[in-house]
């Protein structure tokens, strides 16, 4: 009998295995470990109105602890080449070398300004899939995004004018337009939408920065938000399509180039700039997982606290393939993390 359960249990299991060259699940927490150390070096610089040192801080963190990663990682996705930062940029391998090959998306701080003037809503994220299952948009920066929840994933669609996507928003959801909110980030380029939302009759959530967190409470239930739409990071809307493989819902993108010379490298790199890109076209891989640590309290995480000689941190680890998120509270001595401490 006990033979014969544990064949039955193999069998029932087989939907959620993977290969000796694919990401398997222990490399969650091991991720949850960079999202960590970047969260803790940015974290000691909340509040001090230094973007770029909060900055360089998580991104010497989180590429130290990614070189103890058990994958062979390239990063496809990284803020380097934006920020002229010398490291995690695009191409850069990361991790120890073995295991499985990986692209990496990295976001050291989601919301620099946020950590730099203790505003809600700043993370260290990090995303990671199969091998050249994440989209490369070529040195375009930014992308128009639509993202909402599965009730109408299916419906929704870039090209339609704001009010008619709000408009299915709503009757997906089975409620009026006035009880939609959307979430929005606060940039001069963003007026006219603003105003097409509100007068359609939704609400807006206006958000200085950490559009991906904006995304995954554009998904998730019970967070008020109902959709998020504007022009966003690139790097964001992908490591966002990572989360979104496993919460459900939708991200759909349409790149957004700044100014001619962009332009010309996306047409290019054969771009069509036209083109809508869905959440699978972001990230083709299902077998893909997302990491997150709170920097600042935020609408989906906790930020670094400080307790006598602890640091605690709050988490979420998500993987496509199963399905499964998990929260993860960290408590870390904070005399071994002295060497991202912020001098005085």
């Amino acid at each position: 009998m006990a033979e014969k359960a544990q064949l039955d249990y193999s069998q029932l299991s087989r939907s959620l295995a993977v290969g000796d060259d694919e990401p398997d699940r222990n490399l969650a927490l091991e991720l949850v470990r960079v999202t960590e150390a970047a969260a803790i070096a940015g974290g000691h610089w909340v509040g001090f109105g230094e973007k770029n040192l909060a900055d360089g801080a998580a991104v010497d963190a989180m590429r130290s602890l990614l070189s103890t990663v058990h994958f062979n990682g390239v990063v496809v996705i990284g803020e380097g080449e934006k920020d002229e930062a010398p490291m995690l940029f695009n191409g850069e391998v990361v991790g120890d070398g073995s295991g499985p090959e990986c692209d990496v998306a990295v976001d050291p701080i989601d919301g620099t300004r946020l950590t730099a003037m203790g505003i809600n809503n700043a993370l260290a994220v990090l995303a990671v899939a199969e091998r050249g299952t994440m989209f490369d948009p070529s040195a375009v920066f930014y992308m128009e995004k639509l993202v909402t929840g599965p009730e109408a994933a299916d419906m929704v669609d870039l090209r339609l004018p704001v009010k008619q996507n709000l408009h299915l928003i709503a009757k997906a959801k089975g409620v009026k337009i006035n009880q939609l909110t959307v979430m929005v980030l606060d940039r001069d380029r963003h007026q006219p939408l603003i105003q097409e939302i509100r007068d359609a009759g939704a609400r807006t959530k206006i958000i200085l920065d950490g559009d991906v967190a904006g995304a995954i409470a554009a998904v998730r239930p019970g967070t008020g938000v109902d959709a998020l739409m504007g022009v966003g990071g690139t790097p964001e809307g992908i490591v966002a399509a990572c989360a979104i493989k496993t919460l459900g819902g939708v991200i759909q993108g349409r790149l957004w180039p700044t100014d001619d010379d962009e332009k010309q490298k996306a047409i290019d790199a054969g771009h069509d700039l036209s083109r809508v890109l869905s959440t699978n076209d972001l990230v083709t891989s299902d077998n893909c997982y997302f990491a997150a640590t709170g920097i600042t309290d935020g609408d989906l995480l906790k930020g670094v606290r400080y307790d006598k000689g602890r640091v605690l941190t709050q988490s979420i680890v998500m993987r496509s393939k199963s399905g499964t998120i998990r929260f993860v509270e960290g408590e870390h001595q904070a005399h071994k993390w002295e060497t991202y401490a912020r001098r005085s």
